[in-house]
């Protein structure tokens, strides 16, 4: 794949992070809510391993700029930079779903359960006692959503990488 159809592909999977992020969240208690944006960003981890940690990182920043009435969340973009790196990293290597799921489940642990956790707490003076079970439920939520996403790409990556296209011939 050319450098302009990365780059292409990238921007077009962030914008689609933004709006699923900031247009269909699904509310489901509290200030807690399905986040579709982890589609986009599951299926940029699968296209370009590491480098789809840019979808998470610049679409998180964007949407929680643009559209967050709380403002930039520095522990949302070092959760998914987390998540991205760790996950995109094993993506690139290794293709078997279950595999996939796996890191989901750790690094996403990681990522939202642990670093978002200790920022808020750290930045915002809120116990841990309030925050973990918090995130610990956004973890599986985020993580249910990913996994879909993983299995959106398996069904589309012939399509995707351009072998189910034709030129109308």
């Amino acid at each position: 794949m050319s450098n302009t159809k990365k780059i292409t592909y990238l921007a077009v999977l962030t914008a689609l992070y933004v709006v699923l992020s900031a247009f269909l969240k699904i509310n489901i208690i509290g200030n807690i809510q399905i986040d579709l944006g982890y589609i986009a960003f599951a299926v940029a981890l699968c296209m370009f391993g590491a480098g789809g940690t840019l979808v998470g990182v610049i679409g998180c920043a964007l949407e929680s700029i643009l559209f967050s009435a709380y403002g930039f969340s520095v522990s949302w973009v070092a959760a998914n930079m987390i998540i991205g790196l760790f996950c995109g990293s094993i993506f690139s290597f290794d293709k078997r779903t279950w595999h996939r799921i796996l890191a989901i489940l750790i690094f996403g642990m990681l990522g939202l359960a642990v670093v978002k956790t200790v920022i808020e707490c750290s930045l915002y003076g809120i116990p841990y006692a309030v925050k973990i079970p918090k995130n610990a439920v956004a973890y599986w939520i985020d993580s249910a959503v990913m996994i879909a996403g993983l299995f959106l790409y398996d069904r589309l990556e012939h399509v995707i990488q351009g072998e189910g296209v034709t030129n109308g011939t």
